[in-house]
């Protein structure tokens, strides 16, 4: 007969954060196509620092069966969703479990009884803290390792958040793009037939020298274009500033464009590369010895071979124009002489037509899929 599982509630203290973080390495971690996170990167949008949770709380938990950890889960309540939603949304996120459904069970049992106690009605997730940051469980396309900002999970994590009551809600998909199929002569053809439809606009470059200036110009187009998203929740200056400083190291001139029509803010693309490629033989800590062999991808000297598209959008009233298929041409011309080979286009809405064809024009394919749950409380 199996051990009983204790489930612990985990405090805010540092070496509480590094404990729940380490608990991936022995679920998530043995899955070898999957880069772990930094821990000093999930402590920080754990942490107090992250200006998230000026408007949300969370709760922290692990599962013990004979005193080693066999599972992980957040429970989280962002007020701001539950305002620009008007519901009683709970989410529960980082979840990690050994393939047991016991575990999983009792895991969401703690999340779902406190959520239930903070007033929720209904439980989304994984968020991982929001939909603004990592989200969504991978249900295909496992043998494909994450890029940056992205999560990896076991075949088995879907089967047991549906054994605890969860349906789907929305699938998330990420699409591979070849840039040997998209020729240095064919991009310049295509990025001055979408100069011909979008009259009046003026592509800005974003690097880390005028990123500061340019910043609230992309704060407003951040929130603006994705203000209709499915679940999409508005990020606050301070939380936009805080991606804004882990992002820095990562611009690259010709990755990074600010639209403007008639000399104001219309859209924004964003991509950086996929040092997840360096990263992968650190399982998650900075202070090993394969760390030397990252450095060269880390600090710039080396190219790895994928950069990731990690946002797309234009406002309401400029789409339709060619912005975003000028920005996109744009952007894989300049990958082009940097010398990448491949983009990630990552993640994008099941439902996202327009996203969709414009990916498909580029020679896209889905490559990964990512599922969010619901269920009712």
């Amino acid at each position: 007969m199996p051990s009983p599982i204790r489930i612990v509630e985990l405090g805010d203290s540092r070496r509480d954060l590094d404990r729940f973080w380490r608990v991936m390495l022995g679920i998530s971690g043995r899955e070898p196509a999957c880069v772990l996170p930094l821990g000093v990167e999930v402590a920080k949008v754990l942490g107090p620092e992250n200006p998230f949770w000026s408007h949300a709380r969370r709760r922290l938990w692990i599962a013990e069966r004979d005193g080693k950890p066999v599972g992980r889960i957040a429970g989280i309540i962002d007020d701001a969703h539950q305002r620009a939603h008007a519901d009683r949304m709970g989410f529960f996120g980082f979840f990690e479990s050994v393939d047991d459904p016991a575990v999983a069970t009792a895991l969401f049992g703690a999340a779902m009884d406190w959520a239930r106690a903070q007033g929720c009605d209904r439980m989304r997730g994984p968020m991982n803290p929001s939909i603004n940051e990592e989200c969504g469980v991978l249900v295909s396309g496992f043998e494909r390792s994450n890029a940056v900002m992205m999560p990896h999970s076991p075949p088995h994590f879907p089967r047991l958040i549906e054994g605890a009551g969860f349906a789907k809600a929305k699938d998330l998909v990420g699409f591979d793009i070849a840039l040997a199929d998209c020729p240095a002569e064919w991009l310049t053809r295509f990025r001055a037939a979408a100069a011909r439809r979008a009259k009046n606009v003026r592509l800005v470059g974003v690097n880390p020298g005028n990123l500061g200036s340019l910043l609230p110009s992309l704060k407003e187009i951040y929130n603006a274009a994705w203000e209709r998203n499915w679940s999409a929740v508005p990020m606050t200056p301070g939380e936009i500033d805080f991606l804004a400083e882990r992002l820095k190291p990562l611009l690259l001139d010709g990755l990074v464009w600010l639209a403007e029509v008639d000399g104001k803010a219309a859209g924004l693309l964003l991509a950086v590369p996929d040092v997840n490629e360096a990263l992968k033989p650190l399982r998650g800590q900075l202070l090993r010895p394969a760390l030397l062999g990252a450095l060269p991808v880390l600090l710039g000297w080396r190219r790895p071979r994928c950069f990731r598209l990690v946002a797309l959008g234009v406002k309401a009233e400029h789409r339709g124009r060619g912005i975003e298929g000028m920005m996109f041409a744009e952007t894989l011309a300049a990958a082009r002489r940097l010398g990448f080979e491949r983009c990630e286009a990552s993640w994008v809405l099941e439902d996202n037509r327009p996203v969709h064809q414009l990916a498909a024009v580029f020679h896209g394919r889905i490559v990964q899929t990512f599922r969010i749950y619901d269920r009712a409380l």
